[in-house]
């Protein structure tokens, strides 16, 4: 591997890295000396340079404040060995009294590779418990499964190039322009006369933007679209019969499956509620165009059909010999950093190690042999949903997690509570102190953080990259595989943990990966086992499988050779399994649930740089026009979802583009940051067969309107304390201040409460009670202290970044004492809403742009600067220009 060294150029100190964001893997430069910045790196081959708004915020999101700093066992706390000694007795005493599988690991797509590697080979090798899943079981485990039937293995076939080279881009179930901005960008910059894009997707995305055909198709109907497809390609003689019968398995008996679920195209527009001419559009495009990309993500693997679904995308492309070709092939976009990391080494309930299933023959006596352990686990563990059933039936004792937060992100949250409670002894490693599931633990490890930690991460196209420290540890915090080694010698282990560093761990990984391997494991990364440390320090970013005999990584399975016992490529039958969680009288209304574009998933780290947090706010519920006026709801206020004990309350968004009788909520928000903004409340712990990957895309509700007597919004300095209550809140962290969205079902004497709300007497007060307005300003010599504003309607409550500023002054001027209860500067432009976060820059703003003449995205980037960075924000100035140019139009007629 050479010995390249982790520094960018002659005289530049800054360190190569990886983002610890999506599943893209972008390189990163970071300076260790003053981190007042990062950028993206231009040798990376994933991002060229690029990056995204939240890639681009990282510095920002470093500091101590809410880090975990020190070990905590039951609420005390305590030195290191204090806590490993906690830790190891209750594994201990747990296995003496209930057995090995009443403890259990719940690992993260945020772990590095060597941190994964040691908790699997210390739980399944040493502890011998299968219990073993990962948080990454929520997001790719169906495209896993997937794979596995059609590949003979977890393998995705095509690298990031052929997403710019492929003539016809699907999307399915990816809002590529928010969960992978980069990847977005790389299609957009790659377009071309001739090239399509058809994206799939209920909700018109901001990634629509891109489409030359969009298929807003009736949730759960994916399987559907693609045995349609198939069907469509052999009734018009279309298919490579030559490469089916050299090199594939299984295809007559699918195609029937599929003349059964989709006979005609007809047929499928009515089940997929599509139009019949944008059905055969998809077709003819698909069946003339040898160069295709799908690309497919959440919307396809959160499902009750996920590995389904997964498939009936890959039987396409196997049907028209369309797998690992330059612009041709499935590919799976990973949602995390690390989930590919994660899946290599055995991460998930149902895999032993480095690509070994348990029913993989000779498996288990070669893993054995390996680690040196008699104590292997003897089958597959339980998956995450199940897992935490068996927590809370009280068949597992001790919980470990590390580095996720399951109380908000699992299916059915409410029972996941319950199930944490119960658990005898839940240990949480994390770098955050307060979240919603560190509140549930008996013992806290406080755990390196990004730019702390030291290892690797494989990204969506199979590329291993360093994620390299730069920053002391804080505290006494300490890298995850240090944890692992402590407690396994603490266990009596010690001999086969005796890792001096990641490097050694890394090593060993790669020396399984190659152990009596004979070319039926394709994932293969032997050549690495050789790397010195400094080699392992300066390691670049490299595609698997590296062994001695391969060649060319960057695409596989191109020779039409699988990793099946016959070195064929299975055609999957495929039938159609709708969503469980279908509407009735109780609840009426589908719930899509999803990321949004600057937050990353349960905030954590994103919600602490103010930036990310102009864009959305608060929790909402977007939703279309008649269903506003339907259920009586308004845009700018809130509205209340409900399924049986779960209560989500959000920020009505109104939205033309949505399918009516659907919503979408975000799924980022937690009991750290709102009151009710929890979306795993309204979907049910229903998985895929297969997979047991959650259907968390789709949920059901009621809905109703949240009857506010009043909204407010309140500023406080950030180490106040907190007096007051609120029916409804929304705490949103600002670089000077602590700001809440607020809102109450009960009209309050406001004059008797204020020093509740702004701890102590107001000094400034303005009250408009015809209008339900009220204002109020505390100011302690010379000071801002606390802002309230108050309003019937939320509407009209100002936007807060200019009172945010005023925080920052020791002493007022007179100009901004003047302007307090107004909430902004009145001599200064008011810039509206957020919509570029790179550059803060505002719906306002950007609506003065184009009424002055800049009529384009070029346009407004050269006035304005927005666009020109991330460029995530470009869908809604396309948007801000046409409703513009329709509102000119509807003037001019």
């Amino acid at each position: 591997m050479g010995d390249a060294v982790a520094t960018r150029g002659t005289g530049d100190n800054r360190i190569q890295t990886t983002c610890p964001y999506c599943g893209v893997g972008c390189g990163v430069l970071a300076d260790p000396a003053a981190l007042q910045g990062v950028e993206g790196d231009s040798h990376h081959p994933a991002n060229l340079g690029r990056l995204c708004v939240k890639g681009a915020s990282l510095h920002e999101t470093t500091g101590h404040a809410g880090k975990l700093l020190f070990p905590m066992v039951r609420g005390r706390r305590r030195e290191w060995p204090q806590a490993i000694d906690a830790v190891a007795g209750a594994i201990r005493h747990s296995i003496a009294d209930h057995g090995p599988e009443s403890v259990a690991f719940y690992l993260s797509g945020q772990l590095l590779t060597e941190d994964y590697y040691i908790a699997n080979k210390l739980a399944k090798g040493f502890i011998a418990t299968p219990h073993v899943d990962t948080n990454s079981r929520l997001c790719m485990s169906s495209a896993v499964a997937a794979h596995k039937r059609a590949f003979g293995a977890d393998v995705v076939p095509g690298c990031y190039e052929d997403l710019e080279l492929a003539d016809l881009l699907v999307l399915a179930g990816s809002n590529a322009a928010w969960a992978h901005p980069v990847l977005y960008q790389r299609m957009k910059a790659s377009a071309r006369d001739g090239r399509k894009v058809v994206v799939i997707d209920p909700r018109r995305t901001a990634t629509s933007e891109l489409a030359d055909l969009h298929l807003a198709l009736r949730p759960g109907t994916d399987t559907i679209l693609f045995n349609g497809l198939l069907v469509w390609l052999a009734h018009h003689d279309l298919l490579d019969g030559q490469y089916i019968a050299d090199h594939c398995q299984d295809f007559d008996q699918t195609l029937v499956t599929a003349k059964a679920a989709a006979p005609s195209t007809a047929s499928v527009a009515s089940e997929c509620d599509l139009d019949v001419d944008d059905v055969e559009a998809f077709y003819r495009w698909f069946a003339r165009t040898p160069r295709t990309v799908t690309g497919f993500s959440q919307g396809i693997n959160q499902s009750v059909a996920g590995t389904d679904k997964g498939n009936s995308i890959i039987n396409c492309h196997l049907a028209t010999g369309r797998v690992g070709k330059p612009g041709a092939s499935p590919f799976s976009l990973t949602g995390q950093p690390n989930a590919m990391g994660g899946r290599e080494v055995g991460g998930l309930a149902n895999t032993l190690a480095a690509h070994m299933d348990y029913h993989t023959p000779g498996a288990r006596e070669r893993v054995k042999r390996f680690w040196g352990s008699d104590a292997i686990a003897d089958g597959p563990g339980l998956k995450a949903v199940d897992m935490f059933e068996a927590i809370h039936r009280g068949d597992i004792k001790v919980l470990w997690v590390m580095g996720t937060n399951p109380a908000v992100s699992l299916p059915d949250s409410g029972r996941v509570h319950e199930a944490l409670a119960r658990c005898p002894t839940v240990i949480v490693s994390d770098c955050t102190a307060s979240t919603d599931t560190t509140a549930h633990a008996d013992i806290l490890l406080p755990a390196a953080g990004w730019g702390e930690k030291d290892g690797t991460v494989t990204n969506s196209e199979r590329r291993i990259s360093r994620q390299r420290s730069f920053m002391p540890l804080p505290g006494e915090a300490k890298p995850d595989w240090w944890i692992i080694r402590e407690v396994a010698a603490k266990l009596g282990f010690g001999h086969a943990f005796n890792y001096q560093g990641p490097a050694d761990i890394f090593r060993e990984h790669a020396a399984l990966s190659a152990f009596e391997n004979d070319g039926s494991r394709i994932f293969n990364i032997g050549r690495l086992a050789e790397l010195s440390d400094q080699q392992y320090q300066g390691m670049q970013p490299v595609q698997w499988p590296v062994h001695k005999s391969a060649g060319d990584s960057s695409r596989l399975y191109a020779d039409g050779r699988f990793t099946t016992d016959n070195g064929r490529a299975r055609f999957v039958p495929v039938s159609t399994v709708l969503p469980v969680q279908v509407p009735d009288a109780d609840g009426p209304v589908v719930v899509n649930t999803g990321r949004i574009r600057d937050q990353w998933h349960t905030m954590t780290r994103t919600a602490n740089t103010s930036r990310l947090l102009a864009h959305r706010q608060e929790p909402f519920v977007e939703m279309h026009p008649n269903d506003i006026q339907r259920y009586g709801v308004a845009p700018g206020h809130l509205a209340v979802l409900t399924r049986d004990d779960g209560r989500f309350v959000g920020k009505v968004r109104e939205n033309s583009q949505q399918r009516p009788g659907e919503v979408f909520i975000p799924i980022h928000w937690n009991r750290q940051f709102a009151s009710h903004g929890i979306a795993t409340v309204l979907t049910q712990g229903v998985t895929d067969p297969v997979s047991g990957q959650p259907e968390a895309k789709h949920g059901r509700a009621a809905i109703s309107p949240f009857r506010a007597a009043w909204y407010a919004r309140l500023l406080v300095r950030k180490e106040r304390p907190k007096r007051w209550q609120a029916d409804y809140w929304c705490r949103v962290p600002m670089m000077h201040s602590e700001s809440w969205w607020l809102a109450g079902l009960t009209p309050l004497e406001w004059p008797q409460t204020l020093p509740d709300w702004l701890g102590g007497q107001a000094q400034l007060v303005m009250a408009d009670p015809s209008e339900g307005r009220y204002r109020a300003a505390r100011i302690v010599d010379g000071r801002l202290e606390a802002v309230l504003l108050l309003d019937r309607d939320p509407n009209r409550l100002p936007d807060v970044q200019w009172l945010d500023t005023c925080f920052a002054e020791q002493t007022l001027s007179e100009t901004q004492r003047r302007n307090l209860l107004s909430g902004r500067d009145v001599d200064v432009e008011d810039m509206g809403a957020t919509v570029c976060s790179c550059f803060q820059i505002g719906e306002k703003q950007i609506a003065r742009a184009i009424s002055e003449g800049q009529v384009s995205v070029e346009a407004l980037g050269q006035a304005l600067k927005c666009g020109t960075n991330c460029g995530s924000c470009i869908p809604e100035l396309r948007s801000l220009i046409d409703e513009a140019q329709l509102v000119d139009e509807a003037a001019a007629s």
